[in-house]
């Protein structure tokens, strides 16, 4: 049929409605596809709510059998009833426009920069009560270091041991058998011992924590964010940092070496079994070549490494619990979060630091 136009009376409201939307029913069936029908508002001063939800259901119609519907000659009064209603009657919803990859790089970027600067402000933080705590010992709670050093240290000592244990038999075994065609079975001791002093003890020894207590700090502290206590406490004039935190770092401080000399140690027993039983080293001659390659630079080593990965599973899982937000999936993202980075941290800071050490 082409173009048609329906001129709408003055008032469109319940007691016309009934009428205008009969007569634009028909002419939409009446239409075939490419064909357009104009709505002409030119004569209309007053639109109900009845009127817009008729309009909308005669443009749905329209729409979905391919036929143009358009609104012509609308006053000011009538656009914005119509737009209070019914957004989507006058035009369509311009799409989303895809932002340019330049609006990322500046989001990110700055995001990234809020992130660190808090993380350095808070390791600042730390650092400071730490040191100011230790003459003040009013700031933290009566007894909470031995309780937080139960729970980081002591409570962690099984599963330590067992995976050091495992891992001295599995790097034993390898190294063993690359070394049996040439008859250099005894130095599996020398690699096990300087091994597991100088890297694996630390670096194993601070990636169960991070996995372990360090989860359990950012899922403590983030369900005190959310539950304001922490607020509460700040309310009250007690500063969170050494109340909550403080202890916390001087607990892994005290217990992370002892727990590192008692990896080293089963991991070099482990080595110790596998050299006994399938490469038939004694355990003295094993002992004895571990002693002959033991300096006292590898065991500062390992407590350098083990202080600084002490101090990053406290900074970057109290970071995240002090940063939760939202509900109890918060926590959660929290507690991933700080597992993820501490281990990431505490690989990347062991890189630093070998390179340091020995190169």
């Amino acid at each position: 049929m082409g173009n048609q136009t329906l001129q709408l009376p003055e008032r469109v409201n319940i007691d016309t409605i009934p009428d205008i939307y009969n007569r634009v029913k028909e002419m939409v069936h009446k239409s075939s596809d490419s064909d357009t029908i104009a709505i002409d508002f030119s004569g209309v001063v007053h639109i109900d709510t009845a009127g817009v939800v008729t309009l909308e259901k005669v443009q749905t119609d329209a729409n979905e059998r391919g036929i143009e519907l358009s609104f012509e000659n609308l006053s000011p009064t009538v656009e914005k009833t119509m737009q209070a209603f019914s957004s989507r009657l006058l035009e369509k919803p311009a799409g989303k426009q895809k932002p340019h990859i330049l609006e990322y790089v500046g989001e990110y970027t700055y995001e990234y920069w809020i992130t660190l600067r808090d993380f350095i402000l808070l390791l600042a933080n730390i650092s400071y009560y730490g040191l100011v705590a230790l003459f003040r010992p009013k700031l933290r709670r009566k007894g909470e270091v031995i309780r937080q050093s139960n729970f980081i240290g002591v409570t962690a000592l099984p599963i330590i041991m067992l995976v050091n244990f495992l891992i001295g038999i599995v790097l034993s075994l390898q190294v063993g058998i690359q070394m049996r065609p040439f008859g250099a079975e005894i130095f599996v001791a020398q690699l096990i011992g300087f091994a597991m002093i100088a890297e694996l003890g630390p670096l194993l020894t601070a990636i169960m924590l991070a996995g372990r207590s360090g989860s359990a700090i950012a899922a403590e502290i983030g369900a005190m964010n959310l539950s304001e206590e922490i607020d509460a406490l700040r309310s009250m004039g007690i500063d969170p940092i050494p109340y909550l935190i403080v202890p916390k770092l001087y607990a892994i401080l005290l217990t992370i070496p002892l727990l590192v000399a008692v990896a080293t140690f089963v991991g070099i027993f482990g080595g110790a079994v596998i050299g006994y039983t399938v490469f038939q080293i004694d355990f003295n001659a094993f002992y004895n070549e571990v002693v002959f390659i033991l300096r006292y630079y590898e065991i500062m080593t390992a407590l350098v490494k083990s202080i600084v990965f002490a101090t990053i599973i406290i900074v970057v899982s109290s970071f995240y619990g002090l940063h939760v937000e939202g509900s109890a999936e918060g926590v959660g993202r929290a507690t991933t979060s700080s597992v993820v980075v501490s281990i990431f941290l505490v690989i990347v800071a062991d890189s630093l630091l070998g390179l340091l050490f020995y190169l």
